[in-house]
């Protein structure tokens, strides 16, 4: 790192010299005795080896030198101003100002009516929705860059576990959709060897999303190696529409296909009795201070899940 010969602090005791025109007023300015305040303009002149007041007849002036550092000085002190103004501009905007991160599902269908509910109690705040993996959400929330994550259990990398603290929100259920007209329609459950004779419609297998879908079927001891996979796709709507045509069946978010259920444009069965489904938890960093909007989001998030009126408005009425 370069030296500079000269401190903020001897700037600041020259831009005092040359508005109060004396030493003693400098120096009552900036709470100095008239020794400390000699003693830095000393010690800068020593510095640059160069004089930088020229005193006559009980008046002070700059020498040219003086009145070089005096102009730097001027502008070098201003944008410590704005600097500082600029720091406390920055702190009052992140306590009205709140990220909140989540995976593309619950980023979708569940959060943008909580943020909305949120945001009319509390109209004078910014809410920032951040939509990533689980991993990326669980990392941005550890470095300061997300608030508060609601993310799969059971995806948080296993190194941030002593730094976030996560309690249980909801779960989310995962179902096989069928075209309306499939044979197993007015079916409630169907066993597994049922299950692998079936044609399935699936993401491609690079596609994050189908590495976790794999992830909680094989919790449920249904194993994505034995499916018919028929078709691979790049996104749920497509999938969707492929079900809805009759190419086949798939696996997804109850959250992704409500509306259709309800409008019997699909069926869904469960797999031997059983519901499938994995736990979405509420994420904070637990090394860092909770701000009071972020502790007010997460207690409202809590609260509107005892209302049976709000659990139907969030479709997880299951």
């Amino acid at each position: 790192m370069k030296y500079f010969p000269f401190s903020l602090e001897q700037l600041r005791i020259i831009q005092a010299i040359k508005n109060e025109a004396t030493i003693k007023q400098a120096a009552k300015r900036l709470y100095l005795s008239q020794p400390a305040l000699s003693l830095q303009i000393q010690k800068l002149e020593y510095e640059i080896d160069s004089p930088i007041l020229d005193r006559r007849k009980k008046q002070i002036y700059f020498t040219f030198t003086g009145e070089l550092i005096l102009d730097y000085a001027d502008r070098i002190l201003r944008l410590c101003e704005e600097a500082d103004k600029a720091i406390v501009y920055l702190k009052k905007l992140k306590r009205i100002s709140l990220t909140i991160g989540s995976n593309e599902i619950v980023g979708t269908y569940i959060l943008p009516k909580i943020i909305d509910l949120f945001c009319r109690r509390y109209s004078y705040i910014h809410v920032k929705l951040e939509i990533d993996s689980t991993n990326c959400i669980s990392w941005n929330i550890v470095n300061g860059k997300v608030d508060i994550g609601i993310v799969e259990e059971e995806e948080i990398p296993k190194e941030l576990y002593s730094s976030l603290y996560s309690t249980p929100y909801f779960q989310e259920e995962i179902v096989l959709i069928l075209p309306k007209s499939h044979k197993f329609k007015d079916v409630y459950s169907i066993t597994s060897e049922k299950l692998y004779n079936l044609d399935f419609i699936t993401l491609k297998p690079d596609f994050i999303g189908r590495k976790l879908m794999d992830n909680v079927l094989k919790k449920f001891n249904i194993e994505s190696d034995k499916l018919k996979i028929k078709l691979e796709l790049n996104s749920i709507e497509a999938i969707k529409r492929g079900v809805q045509a009759g190419l086949g069946v798939s696996f997804v978010s109850i959250l992704m296909v409500k509306d259709e259920l309800y409008s019997s444009r699909l069926n869904s069965v469960i797999i031997n009795n059983r519901n499938i489904s994995k736990r979405l938890t509420l994420v904070v960093n637990l090394k860092v201070t909770e701000s009071q909007l972020s502790g007010k989001f997460y207690k409202y998030c809590f609260a509107i899940l005892k209302t049976r009126l709000y659990i139907k408005f969030l479709n997880l009425d299951y």
